[in-house]
This record gives C-alpha cells, structure tokens and sequence, in this order.
C-alpha cells in the first residue's frame, strides 16, 4: 500500500503505528504510564521522557507529588515494563526560573497564582515539546484528561469526557501550533476508573498508585513555608482592618492569606461574618469586610490566549461562558477585547472571591470547546 494511501492511525497520521514515533511526557503516575503502555501495546514507536523539576533527594520520599524521586523511579520501570527507551531531562532551573520564582513573586504581591498552569505553558509544553521535536516525534502525548478534536479551521480543545476529571482549565493557554503536535489519548475516557482499569489490564505497578495532591513543590499545601523558604523575610507582620481602616487584629504575614478566606483570621465574636475582600502588600495590610463585597462583575484579563476561530482583536464581543477558579463550574460572561491579549470580562451573575493571579478561562456557552483564557491581573 503506498504511504500516502494510508487509513489514518489512531493518532491522526497516514501510517503505520510503527513509522509513526510518539514522545510520551512520564511524570510517573498512573494517567500518562497508561499512556505510553497503550501506545506501546498499539505498534507506536514511544519513546518516554520524564522531567526532574526540583531536588531529587528532598522529594525522594514524597509520595503524591510528580516529576521527582519516586516517580521517576515508577516512569522508568513502566518504560522497561513495556519495552521503549525512557529519559530523563535534568530541567530543575528551568522549573525553578519559569513556574517557582513566579509563584513566590506572585504571593509576595497579594496574587494567588497557579504555577500548574505555568509549568504546562512553559515548560512542559514549550522545552519537552522542543525535545520531542529534536528527537523526531510525529508527536507529544500526555495523560492530561481533555480532548482535541478536528474542526473546520484546524485542532481544537474540548472539554474532557469525564467532567470530574476535566483538565481544561490548566491548559487553556495551550497554543494553536502546540495544539497541532499534542496528542491526549485519555481525554475521551468516561472515568478513572477507567484508567485504572487499562494499568491493571497492562499489568502496570503504578495500576493502585494515587493520584497526585496539591502543588508539586509544596508539601502539604504549606504555601507559606514554601515561600519564607524562596524569600526570606516574607511573613513580615501587619494589621488586619476592616474597610474603614479600623484595626481588628495583627496578622504574621500577608502571605497567609487569600482572597474570598474566612477561617483562620482571629477575629471571632463580631455580629456579622468578615471574609478577606483586599490584600495590601505595600501596606502589609489584610482588608476584611461582609461576603457581599466579594461580589465581582467586571474583571480585568490580560495574558490572553485565543483559540478561537476568528481572530481575537477583530470581536467587538462575544458571549461566552467562563471559569474564574478551576473547582467552580462554567459561569455566562461576555468579552469585550481590549487588545490582541487584553480584554474585559463581564458576568452575568456576580462571582464571589475573583483574585489576582488566577486564570480566567473561556469556554463556548452550551459545547465543550476551550476557547482560550488568560490572567486575572489586578484587584477590586
């Protein structure tokens, strides 16, 4: 059969699964090792690649966490398991300039940042990607849960089948040209159950490993020590007043806190509930006030990734449904573009405890098509 007559395989290429070379990004755990064992046991030249993103001895023993220690150790015995070559890239600075200074920095100025997002963006999805490209992949998989499926203009990313498992939001700063080279073969999937069920079938060890908590460079969600660590001298103290400037209490470091929190503010026994509405880094002051003033309709985006159709600048507006936080679900919003990566986001329905920092992420109202998204990138 000649090579251009060829059905596509079942990663989009008019060849055979053994002429077409796929570099799997291994972190380890149980999504991308069924994966790389499903492209293996399909013909698939694989070839698995794993990143060291930070101290190898310090997450040695920290289970849950992706891309160190352990981990490492379980990408690599899948690789021998299903028999394909498996490396692993030293990219400790890298992570450490582009995704963990970043996170610091972004505390440190009253944010609440999502260095997952900023590690897809920077690091897996730009130098891996660049890897794979200089190794000769046809392409890059990974194990995260959304779909990429054709339209009329070219790749496109949905929503995964599996709402509870459903990744879009850290990805919606995945490029269009990304987008061409990205496979996700479990995003069709309808539970991870499922996954599971694929590693058990494949006889993989990581078949029962759980899946990775929180931030990979924090242990235990300890934001704070992680970022007295970076920067010494973070957790300087301060006042907590309400929005008249009326002291209530001291607090030890603005970094403790976040928009929308409640708990944990030491200042019980007043009549009405007082949430964290403003972090004041030059001031070092915590501003509370009632529930209602986290009510946030308007919200400023820049950093903005398109992904639809038309190009971006050429809206007047569109209609759209958004997330502001990845736990909450799509809210209707219009977006009226500002610049080629600014605009302003309306909600319909006020949002409670917008922050600084988070991504914002577009969606088209009633379909599953990521359209795109950027950051939330000043107070209220």
């Amino acid at each position: 059969m000649a090579l251009d007559a060829y059905p596509l395989n079942s990663l989009g290429f008019a060849k055979p699964p053994a002429e077409t070379r796929v570099v799997v990004a291994m972190s380890g755990g149980v999504d991308s090792s069924v994966v790389a064992a499903q492209l293996a046991e399909e013909g698939y030249d694989v070839v698995g690649v794993t990143l060291q993103l930070y101290d190898h001895g310090a997450a040695l023993a920290k289970k849950g966490a992706c891309c160190a220690g352990l981990d490492i150790h379980d990408a690599r015995r899948v690789a021998e398991e299903m028999g394909f070559p498996h490396y692993v890239l030293d990219y400790e600075n890298t992570f450490k300039e582009a995704v963990i200074d970043e996170f610091a920095d972004s505390y440190l100025a009253g944010a609440t940042p999502v260095p997952c997002i900023r590690c897809n963006e920077r690091v897996k999805f730009k130098d891996l990607l660049e890897t794979a490209r200089d190794l000769d992949a046809d392409c890059m998989a990974t194990g995260h849960y959304i779909q990429r499926k054709m339209g009329a203009a070219g790749a496109e990313l949905h929503c995964a089948a599996d709402a509870n498992r459903d990744q879009s939001y850290f990805l919606f700063s995945t490029t269009p040209e990304q987008l061409d080279y990205l496979r996700f073969p479990l995003g069709h999937l309808p539970s991870k159950d499922d996954t599971r069920a694929l590693a058990a079938r494949y006889g993989l060890a990581v078949a029962d490993k759980p899946d990775s908590q929180d931030i990979c460079f924090v242990p235990n969600g300890n934001y704070a020590s992680v970022i007295e660590k970076l920067r010494p001298g973070a957790a300087e103290p301060g006042e907590i007043v309400d929005v008249d400037g009326n002291v209530l209490a001291q607090h030890k470091g603005v970094i403790h806190y976040t928009i929308g929190q409640r708990r944990g503010l030491g200042i019980g026994g007043l009549d009405t509930p007082l949430y964290v509405v403003k972090l004041d880094v030059d001031t070092r002051r915590v501003i509370v006030g009632p529930k209602e003033m986290l009510a946030t309709r308007t919200i400023p985006v820049r950093e903005i990734n398109w992904l639809g159709d038309d190009p971006f600048a050429d809206l007047q507006e569109r209609h759209v449904s958004v997330k502001v936080r990845s736990t909450r679900p799509p809210r209707e919003a219009i977006i009226r573009p500002i610049s080629a990566t600014e605009a302003e986001v309306e909600l319909l329905t006020p949002e409670e405890g917008v922050s600084p920092g988070q991504a914002c992420v577009f969606y088209e109202t009633g379909g599953t098509r990521i359209l795109g998204g950027g950051w939330i990138w000043r107070g209220y």
